[in-house]
């Protein structure tokens, strides 16, 4: 039998479930996933290889109407998500009826690849919504085939991943077969710091910070991590460490305790917060943070 590989890149606007759909497809939590919008800043590989087939699942950015340089730089990655996919999943949620940018349905409808349609969240409604959403999108894309999942639940999960298979193109691997994702480990932390900060922290402050992990030590039954939060402003830095330390403290406990889940090891982390002013406009620091190239 032949091998197949391919792209599979999801797309949709932002929380919708694109990152617990992946998760899901993936069998791994590579995605953080908060309520938040805009959790997603980067495009995520997420890699399933069996005998015969690789698939490179793509996370991707809720799709946005940019208002900085951090948000250019994030739709940007979902342009390339659209460019490069050998199948788009478009993933919407139960009652949802447009993409919040014209431009990138637009070329989905156009779109020469296989477009799977996602109805996610049908958990929440009934068979009646279902029904009329179904027709709704039928019409909106002809060309899209519809399923309508539950992703927090995995429910319809396994018939999408059946279909990708079906329509994977003939390739050998792009990847080593034992490979997960092409992300380091330090980005790993420093995502799941970050989701911590968004679930703790309201208003701007979440959105205004970046970690990154300066050092990062593994031996055989510890790894020890360094790891810096970035704040645009001082006050914001107030905030972060909250009184006598006892917010940033709750965020290394929470974040020690998935990183030893995730690593399979006693995590030792050290967290540090400084002040990198205006940061998400700067181009300089976005690419330092690997939002450009």
């Amino acid at each position: 039998m032949a091998h197949k590989a391919g792209y599979v890149n999801i797309i949709g606007n932002p929380n919708v479930g694109k990152s617990t759909l992946m998760n899901a497809l993936v069998g791994e939590r590579l995605s953080i996933i908060t309520s938040k919008a805009q959790t997603t800043r980067h495009r995520i590989l997420g890699i399933v290889n069996g005998e015969d087939y690789q698939i490179l699942f793509n996370d991707t950015p809720g799709i946005i109407k940019p208002a900085y340089e951090l948000q250019e730089s994030m739709m940007d990655f979902v342009h390339t998500a659209l460019e490069d996919a050998d199948i788009l999943i478009y993933i919407i949620e139960l009652g949802e009826t447009a993409l919040k940018n014209e431009t990138f349905f637009k070329k989905i409808i156009s779109s020469k690849i296989p477009v799977l349609l996602l109805i996610n969240k049908i958990d929440l409604g009934n068979q009646e919504k279902l029904i009329e959403q179904v027709q709704f999108w039928q019409n909106k894309i002809p060309k899209a085939e519809i399923f309508p999942i539950s992703a927090l639940e995995n429910f319809g999960v396994k018939q999408v991943f059946n279909r990708i298979l079906e329509l994977l193109p003939e390739s050998p691997p792009y990847f080593p077969k034992d490979a997960l994702t092409d992300k380091t480990e330090r980005f790993f932390v420093n995502e799941t710091i970050r989701e911590k900060i968004l679930m703790h922290y309201d208003k701007e402050v979440p959105y205004s910070v970046e970690v990154e992990t300066e050092s990062f030590k593994e031996d055989k039954n510890i790894i020890r991590i360094n790891s810096v939060i970035m704040v645009e402003r001082e006050s914001q830095k107030g905030i972060i460490i909250g009184h006598r330390g006892k917010a940033i403290k709750q965020i290394g406990i929470e974040t020690r305790k998935d990183l030893e889940v995730f690593f399979d090891k006693k995590i030792h982390l050290e967290l540090f917060v400084k002040v990198n002013k205006d940061w998400r406009k700067k181009e300089k620091q976005l690419k330092r943070f690997g939002y450009k190239n």
